[in-house]
């Protein structure tokens, strides 16, 4: 008992008295911390008091594509908390291949009868994806929000990470090294974070088409992008995740090359454990944190009957330089 006490305090950032209060039906406490309280209790795994069973928390779904690639678990991570410090309690919904899809767990949710869904990396940024479901979601006043640029005639408010200022970081930094054949690694053609880091290094200086690979997000798809590149005379090469630029470092090394002697390689994410790599990898960290509570607070102004602008809110990246970038090698 203690310890459950303990788990649920720290979790929604309460005393141990004030859970003993709500656990034990006693006054004094508001309605908000009390509902936070039993939805920590949901999440913790944790049975509510047989006089609370009644009652039922309020769900939200975060559906994401995957949890093989870090970035996602910590997107969870932070909204998942920020959800059951507002007395909602999550409901994850992480896509398989050959499994459940997306618009699956939409309809899995809508019988559910959730107050809202966090989408993060979903088929809303692929502009030839099916969109059925999302607009299911809208036909029922459902409040929603996206994480990571979207395709323009959702609707939805969305958070997201500025690609454009993200390869900008990336691309000057490997100018500052002498690099002049700089390579993209990006996703499918009509991804939009993808379609944006293009435009915007295209703005930067020359690259050619063949300087451009496109890959599945994985560390295979990334080890076969970056061999095209590396094949082309490339010797700076600038990804669109961390896992795609763990491709292009072993894609280097299978041919013989030195990370990073002879070729550089960025990242995007910073999420875990991308500085215990060999070498650490040089990246441009999403701020997760902000970006996870802002999608949180946007979602439950819209639940709560507020209203907000389906606009996007653009969060500055930060270039984390590390031992996968260094000067260009010499002719």
């Amino acid at each position: 008992m203690t310890r459950r006490l303990a788990e649920v305090a720290k979790k929604v950032g309460v005393s141990e008295a004030t859970v003993s209060r709500v656990l034990n039906g006693k006054p004094g406490v508001s309605a908000v911390t009390r509902q936070a309280v039993l939805s920590a209790l949901d999440v913790l795994g944790y049975e509510r008091p047989t006089q609370l069973r009644g009652e039922r928390a309020r769900l939200v779904g975060l559906v994401l594509p995957e949890l093989q690639n870090p970035i996602f678990p910590a997107f969870a991570e932070v909204i998942g908390g920020a959800l059951a410090q507002l007395g909602l309690t999550p409901v994850l919904c992480t896509q398989t291949k050959g499994g459940v899809s997306e618009a699956d767990y939409v309809a899995l949710l809508l019988q559910q009868q959730v107050s809202g869904v966090v989408f993060a990396g979903g088929l809303y940024a692929q502009a030839d994806a099916p969109h059925d479901h999302y607009r299911l979601l809208a036909d029922r006043n459902i409040p929603v929000v996206l994480v990571n640029a979207s395709i323009a005639d959702l609707g939805f408010p969305g958070v997201s990470c500025d690609d454009t200022v993200a390869v900008e970081q990336a691309w000057r930094h490997l100018a500052s090294l002498g690099h002049e054949r700089i390579g993209l690694v990006l996703g499918p053609d009509d991804h939009v974070p993808s379609a944006r880091k293009l435009a915007a290094a295209r703005g930067l200086g020359e690259l050619p088409d063949e300087h451009v690979a496109r890959a599945m997000f994985s560390i295979e798809g990334g080890h076969a992008a970056a061999a095209r590149l590396i094949d082309r005379g490339v010797t700076g090469i600038i990804c669109a995740s961390d896992p795609l630029a763990l491709g292009a470092v072993r894609a280097a090394r299978r041919k013989g090359l030195r990370v990073p002697a002879q070729v550089s390689v960025v990242g995007y994410d910073d999420s875990a454990f991308m500085n215990c790599t060999e070498p650490p990898l040089t990246t441009v960290r999403q701020p997760i944190e902000a970006m996870g509570r802002a999608a949180v607070e946007l979602l439950n102004t819209q639940i709560g009957g507020g209203s907000v602008t389906p606009e996007e809110l653009l969060f500055e990246p930060e270039l984390v330089v590390r031992g996968s970038t260094a000067q260009a090698p010499r002719s």
